[in-house]
This record gives structure tokens, sequence and C-alpha cells, in this order.
């Protein structure tokens, strides 16, 4: 249950601060629609996101190369 919240809270906060849609202040808010598209790319293609981004997408991948590959 902890970890559950922790998670959350880590997603509430990178929201409020890194989120580019997202404004907290007045001015921002009063500034209507943004067309950042750079910031939103930063923001989507957050570090793990970039890390895992060029590697397919395998679960065990030595023990599928194991039985998918012939001999």
């Amino acid at each position: 249950m902890g970890v559950a919240v922790g998670i959350c809270g880590f997603q509430l906060f990178r929201n409020i601060t890194g989120n580019p849609e997202v404004r907290v202040n007045k001015t921002g808010r009063a500034a209507g629609v943004l067309e950042n598209h750079e910031e939103g790319k930063r923001y989507a293609m957050h570090g793990l996101r970039s890390f895992v981004h060029d590697k397919t997408p395998e679960i065990m991948p030595a023990i599928n190369k194991f039985f998918t590959e012939p001999k």
C-alpha cells in the first residue's frame, strides 16, 4: 500500500512541476494554449523512456532467442 501511495505521489509531483500543460500560477493559466511542442516532447521522453526506446520489448531475451532461433 505504501509503494502504491509513493508511486501516486511521485507521479502527482512530476505532473505538477514538469508537465507543460499544467499551470499552477495565475499568469500561466491566463496565457491560454501554448504551442510548445519541444517542451512537450522533452516531458514525454523522460529518462526511462529514452533508455528503452530502441530496445526490443522482450522480458527474457535469452530464453526467447534459445527457443526461436535455429541452431
